[in-house]
């Protein structure tokens, strides 16, 4: 003969990691529209950038207007070593809150899209992100010229 006693607190015990499992799986199936690289508030999030609908709607958060299509779209791997192009540009990173030390050797990819509505500047720019698992790991936004400028895509207050 088998007995098995269960006590109210082993009772309480599986009823709460039952709640909490029903509410992860709320969380999940009520996340998906998370994706997107604007939160409500505004917030810019560099995270759930999956699809070419989510690059364009982080470029747009920034308060960028984009032409059709992207430029182009360019995989590589993160050097290893950061020569002093890399260094200065890793610095325009941080400026934004990005660090790309922590995707040395990595591969990733690099959107470009022209923008349509840069202020103080006459001639062609463009807005580049690199994704890293759909997560941004770099960003800017640069002008055609080669003497021209690359700045933070992400505005800071």
């Amino acid at each position: 003969m088998f007995i098995c006693s269960v006590k109210a607190s082993t009772i309480k015990f599986f009823s709460l990691i039952a709640i909490c499992l029903i509410g992860l799986v709320l969380a999940l199936a009520l996340g998906g529209g998370d994706s997107i690289a604007a939160a409500a508030d505004g917030e810019i999030r560099f995270d759930g950038i999956k699809d070419e609908e989510d690059r364009r709607a982080f470029v747009t958060a920034c308060g960028y207007t984009l032409a059709d299509g992207c430029v182009e779209e360019v995989s590589f791997a993160v050097p290893k070593d950061f020569d002093r192009v890399i260094a200065g540009y890793n610095e325009v990173q941080k400026a934004q809150g990005l660090d790309l030390e922590k995707y040395k050797g990595k591969k990733v990819t690099r959107y470009t899209y022209q923008v349509k509505n840069y202020e103080g500047y006459e001639g062609t720019v463009y807005a580049n992100i690199v994704v890293y698992r759909s997560k941004i790991i770099a960003c800017d936004i640069s002008s055609a010229d080669p003497k021209g400028f690359v700045k933070p895509l992400v505005k800071l207050s």
